[in-house]
């Protein structure tokens, strides 16, 4: 009894230190891209949070909304909302990271969904998450990625409107509670827009992700942590790019039901409808470039972080 006791306990102290990496691991990551990229959120609201037809042209747009945001508050005004976008991203992308590696360990342990994993050369450099078929990583992705979002939607909302220059927020804690006051709907207010959104962009990026670090590695085999570093930022940004193209339009309606206060922007099918009349099909793909960008950027930045500090702490562990 006292045996088995004593190997479950060193089982559970082995998941919880792994739990506390994989946590600390997704807060850098979240961390590092929010800092980094926040001028693509703030730049990519202000253009999707407009109403009715516009008259520049997209990159005319970007600049003419860049320069805009620099007379009015410097060049620190393109950082607007990155206390909001931190308190959404940090716990967020720790959470999300860590809870999808969670499952995927659990999932890697049926024969419905766990995958052989390849041999890809120095085998302490290659890839330290658990490998899925792809229907196991879809799943995978797009459950975590959904209630990641069900749970933080309230700073979502605060972000959006942090960002856009249509609120005159002071403070994080001022907002979210003006927000609160409106009701407990508007806490929740594009979460469903968000959900069709984040859904099939995690569940994408995850089968892509692995998919093309899975070729690379079968083409290149790992001879560093450099070399390994190099390949999942490579993956992670192309895997970022074609997921974020497929999944643009609903995070345009997002940001217009969480930052327009019209009743024609209440809902997501009257949104859709509205978008449709006033702009038609290009109505869905405003920011396009300017959140491609970011996603490209994040997730190579922020898979590079992840990967990269299990890998170290790993490397140490065994040495």
């Amino acid at each position: 009894m006292s045996i088995l006791f004593s190997w479950w306990s060193h089982y559970l102290f082995k998941r919880m230190s792994n739990v506390g990496q994989q946590m600390l691991s997704g807060a850098l990551s979240g961390f590092a891209t929010t800092v980094c990229l926040q001028p693509f959120d703030l730049v990519k609201t202000r253009m999707q949070q407009g109403d009715g037809k516009i008259q520049l042209k997209r990159n005319e747009l970007i600049l003419s909304t860049t320069r805009n945001v620099i007379i009015e508050r410097g060049l620190a005004g393109l950082w607007r909302g990155t206390a909001a976008s931190l308190i959404r991203n940090v716990p967020g992308v720790a959470l999300y990271m860590t809870s999808v590696t969670q499952l995927r360990s659990i999932m890697a342990t049926s024969p419905y969904f766990a995958a052989v994993r390849v041999h890809t050369g120095n085998g302490k450099n290659s890839s330290v998450l658990p490998t899925l078929t792809n229907t196991g990583n879809l799943l995978a992705g797009a459950t975590m990625r959904v209630g990641v979002g069900f749970l933080l939607n309230p700073f979502s909302v605060v972000k959006a409107q942090f960002e856009s220059n249509m609120y005159a927020y002071q403070s994080v804690t001022g907002a979210l509670i003006s927000i609160t006051r409106q009701g407990p709907s508007e806490l929740l207010r594009g979460f469903l827009a968000s959900a069709l959104r984040d859904a099939p962009y995690a569940g994408l990026f995850i089968v892509f992700y692995e998919g093309i670090k899975r070729e690379t590695y079968s083409i290149f085999p790992t001879t560093s942590s450099g070399h390994a570093a190099v390949i999942h930022s490579s993956s992670a940004a192309s895997a970022g790019a074609i997921a974020t193209l497929a999944t643009h339009p609903f995070d345009v309606i997002k940001t217009k039901i969480q930052v327009r206060s019209e009743d024609r922007y209440h809902g997501l099918w009257r949104t859709v409808r509205t978008i449709w009349q006033q702009r038609g099909i290009t109505g869905y793909f405003d920011g396009a470039s300017l959140r491609l960008s970011r996603k490209v950027l994040s997730s190579a930045i922020g898979w590079a972080v992840y990967e990269g500090y299990l890998m170290f702490v790993r490397t140490r562990m065994i040495h």
